[in-house]
C-alpha cells in the first residue's frame, strides 16, 4: 500500500512551486539529466498532494513530530556557521572520485566552495537527519560517505554518547571535513579514509547490530545494493537506513524500489531526496510517498 500525506512548511513556501529544486539538486543539472529529475520532482510534487491518512500511528507520529517538526535547536547554527565558511573557501583541492561523480563538475580539481554549493546536504535535510538521530537515539551511526562532514556534524550532535563512524573516500575531502570536525568540537566523531568497498567487509565482520546507516555516496544502483545487501545482515528491529538521492538517477530509483521489497523491510518513506527504511516487524508492509 501507498498512502501520501502533505507535510506543509510555511518557511519553506517556495518548495510549493512544483518546478522549484533547492541547491542541494544543483547537481542535476545538466542537460538530459536535468529534465528527467525536474520530471521526476514534479511528478513526486503532484503525487504527494494527494491526502491520505497514514493508517500507521508510528509513521503519523514519526511524520508529524520528526519530519515536519520546524523547532531550531542551537546547534544549527554552529553547523551552519561551518557551512558557510566552506561556501568562500576558494581553496582547489583534487578529487578522487569513487562513485558516479559529479553532474556539475567532472573535473578532477574542485574548489571547496563549489564542493559545499553542490555536494553538501542542504540545511533542510541536514536538520531533518539531526531530529531523526535526536528521535531514536541510536547508540551508533554509520555513514557511507562524508564528503565535507556537514551530514556527518548534523548526525553526531544530538548525543555524545552516539558514536559515529564516517567513511570518505578521497584523502583530500576527508582532510577538510576532519578540520571541520575539530573546528565544532565533537568528540564522537570518528573519520576513516577508505573506500567503501575497502572498508565494509572489516567493519561489519566485528559489528553485532547496526542501530542507524547513512548512506550518502556511490549514487549507482549496483554499488547501492551491494552496500545494502551487506549492511542489512546487521539489520535489527530498531535498526534504521536512511538514504540519500533515492531518485538521483533511474538506477538509484531502481535500486529503492528493490530495497523496498526486501523481506526484512517494513516500512518505508519516501521524501523524494531522502528515503527512509524501517525493520520493525510491528509495523506493517508499507511504503509512503510523503511531502516535505
Amino acid at each position: 500500500m501507498t498512502a501520501y500525506r502533505d507535510c506543509a512548511h510555511p518557511k519553506n513556501s517556495y518548495e510549493d512551486q512544483a518546478l522549484h529544486v533547492e541547491s542541494d539538486n544543483l547537481g542535476y543539472f545538466c542537460c538530459v539529466s536535468r529534465l528527467k529529475f525536474l520530471l521526476s520532482y514534479a511528478k513526486y510534487r503532484l503525487k504527494s498532494d494527494n491526502e491520505h491518512d497514514i493508517h500507521s500511528p508510528y509513521i503519523f507520529e514519526f511524520y508529524n513530530n520528526v519530519i515536519c517538526d520546524e523547532n531550531p535547536y542551537y546547534v544549527y547554527e554552529d553547523i551552519e556557521s561551518i557551512r558557510a565558511k566552506l561556501l568562500l573557501t576558494d581553496l582547489a583541492i583534487q578529487i578522487e572520485d569513487h562513485g558516479a561523480g559529479s553532474k556539475v563538475n567532472a573535473s578532477n580539481t574542485r574548489k571547496v566552495k563549489d564542493i559545499a554549493k553542490n555536494t553538501v546536504k542542504s540545511p533542510k535535510y541536514g536538520q531533518l537527519l539531526f531530529r531523526i538521530v535526536n528521535r531514536l537515539k541510536p547508540q551508533t551511526i554509520l555513514e557511507l560517505g562524508t564528503s565535507l562532514g556537514i551530514s556527518t556534524m548534523y548526525l553526531a550532535a544530538p548525543s555524545k554518547k552516539t558514536q559515529v563512524v564516517t567513511v570518505e573516500g578521497c584523502p583530500n575531502t576527508a582532510k577538510v571535513a576532519q578540520v571541520n570536525f575539530d573546528k565544532i568540537g565533537f568528540g564522537n566523531i570518528r573519520l576513516v579514509n577508505a573506500t567503501f568497498d575497502d572498508f565494509l567487509p572489516g567493519y561489519l565482520a566485528k559489528t553485532n547490530v547496526l542501530d542507524f546507516v547513512f548512506f550518502d555516496g556511490n549514487h549507482r544502483k549496483e554499488a547501492t545494493l551491494n552496500y545494502f545487501n551487506q549492511c542489512v545482515e546487521k539489520a535489527q528491529a530498531h535498526t534504521v537506513f536512511v538514504f540519500d538521492d533515492i531518485h538521483w538517477s533511474e538506477g538509484m530509483t531502481e535500486a529503492w524500489e528493490t530495497i523496498k521489497q526486501h523481506p526484512k523491510v517494513t516500512s518505508t518513506i519516501d521524501l523524494h531526496h531522502l528515503g527512509i527504511v524501517f525493520f520493525n516487524p510491528d509495523l506493517s508492509k508499507e511504503d509512503f510517498v510523503l511531502r516535505f
